[in-house]
């Protein structure tokens, strides 16, 4: 998992307004604090972020903390990706309505040969989620983010080297105000979603 430390100002953003900064880490945490416990829940061996900050009390016991590493984001998900061995399943903290039984899944498949790789796309155009049957050093090269094509262009370079790309179900990231009420509606019994309800309902 790549996350970044819940500090207003520096998480969640565009959610400003309505979101002040402080309410915009609140929901950041939130998301970061529910996506981290699906990943605990799934039967992988280890769960390892790779955070850009210090972790806190939303991050449970037994999470491995790496550091991200300097250089745009390509270069801080190969970094990420230094520290695994086997099978292995990327998120971030913008879905916070993944379940453990979507990860161990996708685990399955790859673990399996089904696939050598998985691709889980965006509303947005970009991805929520990847998964590798084994590193692969080169796999982020040369793939722009945070573009309406960010996803396609990564389903293409892991198809240019070989891969057989299976595909994730499609997820809404939480990018915008609008983004946190679908999400939270998706799925009401997360803390995510009771942070929202509750800036929702303060709001009205």
């Amino acid at each position: 998992m790549l996350a970044k430390e819940p500090v207003p100002g520096r998480v969640k953003t565009r959610l400003c307004p309505p979101c002040s900064p402080a309410e915009a880490a609140a929901v950041a945490e939130a998301a970061l604090a529910d996506t981290l416990a699906a990943a605990v829940a799934t039967g992988a061996d280890r769960v390892l972020l790779a955070l850009a900050g210090r972790p806190g009390p939303w991050c449970p016991p037994g999470v491995r903390i790496v550091d991200q590493g300097e250089g745009d984001l390509p270069a801080r998900l190969t970094h990420a990706w230094k520290h695994t061995a086997g099978p292995a399943v990327q998120v971030g903290m913008d879905t916070p309505q993944v379940m453990a039984g979507d990860l161990d899944a996708a685990l399955t498949a790859l673990a399996d040969g089904q696939d050598d790789a998985l691709l889980g796309p965006a509303d947005d155009g970009g991805w929520w989620a990847i998964g590798l049957r084994r590193r692969l050093p080169r796999a982020f090269v040369g793939v722009p983010t945070s573009r309406a094509d960010t996803g396609a262009r990564q389903a293409a370079r892991l198809a240019a080297l070989g891969l057989r790309v299976g595909a994730l179900p499609r997820r809404r990231d939480v990018d915008t105000w609008n983004d946190a009420l679908v999400v939270a509606a998706e799925a009401p019994g997360g803390r995510f979603a009771r942070v929202v309800r509750s800036l929702a309902e303060a709001a009205a």
